[in-house]
């Protein structure tokens, strides 16, 4: 029986030639996941999950089919390879599926510069336990913070390889190391919760559980008592942790899946203004210990620094290889996909000029309005980008923040919000999204 991903992989295809494949590509993940939940000094949870999944897909003609599993026995294998092969005979004919030409294919790349994977041992659940324990008890420490409703430590490994019979081979390790605290104040009616985490790549630069709990009751004190402003239209500031969402729907207008189908407010405007001028939106899939980072997509095609967004002007789609050629493009290199699941055009580390004013300086500037700081729920048209959410934050008079706010609907077009957008300078470097608190002018605000 095949031990390494790398054999897994090699032997799907070979099984699938057998089975009578014209083509095909396997994927193959092994991964580990230690879960610690913690709650009033207790230890309320510990989960531990750790297995195997290969994945299979194959062409016959220009028909194809996936299949997946758990097991990896030789058996398991040839009856996966049996059983694609004879779906792809009952699937439909798709023009514009296979496999990606030889020399399209990454050839080689640096692991070591993207820093993927912390070298060090996985920590044991009693470090991580600790770690939940400390970022509760900071919570707790805080008066007004009634409870913690959880406090969180995890830490996961995965590795992935992918093989084609179009000659293409490699494989990554990945590894995230993470705690998170949410915290309660108020009582009855009157109760408000609010959260802070953080996720990192290698465990030295993940914040401490002390600096997180901390900041998790801030944030829960501040939303005590809130109020609802008057309904009309006002100046919106969509904080920093939440201000990745507007450039999260730009990104899913670009997304070549919605524009081959047609389903996209961004449909006609590639080389037209979608954001403010000066304001680019990068993609950078190699930028080191960053989640969004990888050398190679799942098609094997090389990913690369690109502009989504140049001075405010589109000047790209989010590509796999079936949507570029729908649309008569070449791939961006960024297909991704599961054991389970074919490739499917998804967006790599996204960074948007940051600008030249604080946040304090944007709230200043706002006059009165709304400082946005958790959101619920969405409707979203795709074809005219209107948008509509609900919203809690920070009410601003005089370009002070007054007090809390909840019980808000934001309605506006996307349209108009990201050409108008202003960013602030806050933006957390580390994150797959580095997106800054964007001032967002003329919202229409649902509230009394």
């Amino acid at each position: 029986m095949p031990t390494s991903l790398q054999d897994l992989t090699q032997s799907l295809l070979s099984a699938a030639k057998a089975a009578g494949a014209d083509s095909a590509d396997a994927i193959a993940l092994n991964g580990a996941a230690v879960s610690i939940d913690v709650r009033a000094g207790v230890l309320e949870q510990a989960e531990r999950a750790e297995g195997n999944d290969i994945g299979l897909r194959v062409f016959v003609g220009q028909r194809s089919a996936i299949v997946s599993a758990s097991d990896t026995s030789a058996s398991t294998i040839e009856a996966m390879a049996t059983r694609a092969v004879a779906m792809a005979h009952e699937a439909p004919e798709d023009p514009y599926i296979g496999l990606a030409d030889p020399d399209m294919l990454a050839q080689s790349w640096d692991l070591a510069a993207l820093e993927l994977a912390d070298d060090t041992p996985e920590p044991a659940p009693k470090a991580l336990e600790d770690d939940a324990r400390r970022a509760e008890a900071a919570a707790l420490s805080q008066d007004g913070i009634t409870q913690v409703d959880s406090a969180s430590a995890s830490y996961s490994a995965r590795d992935v390889w992918l093989a084609a019979s179009n000659g293409f081979e490699g494989g990554y390790r990945r590894t995230s190391r993470s705690t998170s605290c949410v915290a309660i104040a108020g009582t009855g009616l009157g109760m408000e919760r609010d959260y802070d985490g953080d996720s990192r790549t290698f465990q030295r630069d993940l914040r401490s559980p002390e600096d997180i709990g901390l900041s998790a009751a801030e944030r829960t004190l501040a939303r005590l008592n809130p109020g609802k402003p008057k309904t009309g239209a006002y100046p919106v500031l969509f904080d920093e942790r939440i201000a990745a969402s507007l450039i999260g729907h730009l990104m899913a207008a670009a997304n070549g899946a919605a524009i081959a189908r047609g389903a996209s407010w961004l449909l006609e405007n590639m080389g037209d203004q979608v954001l403010s001028d000066g304001i680019s939106l990068i993609e950078d899939p190699h930028r080191p210990r960053a989640a969004g980072s990888r050398p190679f997509d799942a098609e094997g095609l090389p990913t690369q620094k690109r502009s989504i967004v140049e001075n405010g002007v589109l000047k790209g789609w989010t590509l796999d290889l079936v949507n570029a050629r729908k649309l008569g493009l070449a791939s961006t290199g960024n297909a991704a996909r599961g054991a389970g699941s074919g490739p499917s055009p998804t967006p790599w580390n996204l960074e948007l000029t940051q600008g030249a004013h604080s946040r304090d300086d944007l709230i200043r500037e706002m006059g009165t309005g709304l400082i946005v700081t958790s959101m619920i729920g969405a409707t979203i048209n795709p074809n005219t980008g209107d948008y509509s959410r609900g919203a809690a934050g920070l009410w601003v008079e005089n370009g002070e923040i007054t007090g809390p706010v909840s019980g808000v609907t934001i309605a506006g077009n996307l349209r108009d919000m990201l050409r108008g957008m202003i960013p602030a300078n806050d933006a957390r470097t580390h994150l797959s999204r580095v997106v800054p608190s964007l001032l967002v002018e003329g919202l229409t605000l649902a509230g009394e």
